[in-house]
């Protein structure tokens, strides 16, 4: 299997000097609740017959996003002939179009494509930034979704996650048999791919820091036990020999530390294993049932679950085992805590009123919101700027499973294409 790393596609990026002063006071406010979506007009980059795909990508990616409004290409009065040229701003104020993306792909002499890329602010008539990228042919989606998040992160102020990737379950067959493989895919649901065959069940799959490792659980030999597959060598380690079941297992930020759950005398706790000594030590001791571990992005804290006080509920403690506490009290049943990467909030999930839904809450328990509202919604995942979620989610009449994303604010709610059903995603963090 390919490397994962940015490294082995030969890609480089370029800033290209502005035509124009960079006085562009256009921007987006990613902390309001209600957005009004950014009219950008995208033409079609000239050069090559890829230019017309890579522009379709960044359209999809910015769309997807709902903080973006790509303008219907068939609208567009005026053609762009040369990106290093001044754009006509007039005939593109004339349907709307608040920024403006120009781009050029050219085949070089190596065998590589270059990529040239300009946004615009149209009101003000001036350039935002401009980039040049070298990659390889095949690597054309991935220069997209980084053309995307220069874009996002130029006219927001925070970085895009379009260049990243989701490792999820991939399901097949009847609801008696059901086939459960690890897959990946990009984040748009692109490329998806298979890593194990199906002859054994996988779940509650995990990326660390570097994205070249996933920790998940597997049923290898019908013994439910925490593996480690290499997305380099495709190669599966069992993570510690254990009599016992070990599951829900998550990487802590500097990846050299798994932190999961494991039963032992009949009891389920949190441990954390190093995975440079693979030494384990026990973080939790309550006759309650522990799972679902989640470090915080500085490594200090984890959150969890729990039911030792009578219902599933998320707790917080230091990453030591200290100082255990119970932060969610709206009500129901909540679990599967995980902190976003931001470290302002916990993403849940939240069982009341026979339904399942997507909440967040701040990492004291307060200002909790639900912010999906479907039937059985579950198993949040943070994109790396933590700023959108994706979950799985459950047909009502149980046909099937899918993927969906949603922002934190409940507002922009979309599906995942995958190729047939999936469930638990975790979003890998930027590629580098």
């Amino acid at each position: 299997m390919k490397k994962f790393a940015l490294a082995l596609f030969a890609l480089m990026a370029f800033a290209l000097g502005a035509v124009v002063p960079a006085a562009a006071q256009l921007r987006v406010d990613v902390t309001q609740g209600n957005i009004q979506p950014l009219p950008i007009a995208i033409p079609d980059f000239i050069g090559s017959p890829q230019g017309a795909q890579i522009a379709a990508v960044v359209r999809a990616d910015l769309d997807r996003s709902g903080l973006f409004r790509p303008l219907d290409p068939k609208s567009f009065v005026d053609k762009i002939t040369d990106i290093n040229a001044i754009p006509n701003f007039a005939n593109w104020r004339v349907i709307n179009a608040q920024a403006l993306v120009s781009g050029q792909v050219q085949a070089q002499p190596d065998g590589r494509l270059r990529l040239d890329f300009r946004l615009w602010d149209v009101a003000a008539g001036s350039q935002m930034v401009g980039l040049q990228y070298y990659t390889t042919p095949d690597n054309w989606r991935r220069i997209a979704h980084m053309v995307s998040d220069a874009i996002y992160q130029r006219v927001t102020g925070e970085k895009g996650y379009f260049d990243t990737r989701i490792v999820f379950i991939a399901e097949s067959g009847p609801a008696t048999h059901r086939v459960k493989r690890l897959a990946v895919m990009d984040e748009d649901g692109a490329n998806p791919k298979f890593l194990t065959n199906g002859s054994y069940m996988v779940l509650t799959p995990r990326f660390n820091p570097t994205a070249q490792m996933i920790a998940y659980m597997s049923y290898i030999g019908n013994k439910p036990r925490v593996y480690l597959f290499d997305m380099e060598t495709g190669k599966q380690e069992m993570l510690g020999n254990f009599p016992n079941m070990t599951f829900s297992p998550r990487f802590s930020p500097d990846g050299n530390k798994v932190v999961m759950s494991l039963v032992s005398g009949g009891n389920s706790d949190i441990y954390v294993m190093d995975l440079r000594t693979r030494s384990i030590s026990r973080l939790t001791t309550d006759p309650g049932i522990d799972t679902s571990p989640s470090y915080s992005p500085d490594g200090t804290k984890i959150t969890f679950e729990s039911d030792r006080g009578g219902s599933q509920q998320v707790y917080v403690m230091n990453a030591d085992g200290s100082n255990q506490h119970r932060i969610s009290f709206g009500g129901g049943k909540n679990g599967t805590p995980v902190w976003s990467p931001r470290g302002d909030l916990i993403a849940f999930t939240k069982q009341a009123g026979g339904a399942f839904r997507i909440g967040v809450m701040h990492p004291d328990g307060s200002g909790e919101r639900v912010i999906t509202d479907g039937w059985e919604d579950e198993g949040p995942t943070w994109a790396p700027n933590g700023r959108v979620l994706m979950f799985g989610r459950t047909a009502r009449n149980g046909r099937g499973s899918s993927i969906w994303s949603v922002d934190v604010t409940g507002r922009n709610e979309r599906r995942v294409i995958t190729p047939g059903s999936a469930s638990d995603p975790a979003w890998s963090p930027l590629i580098q």
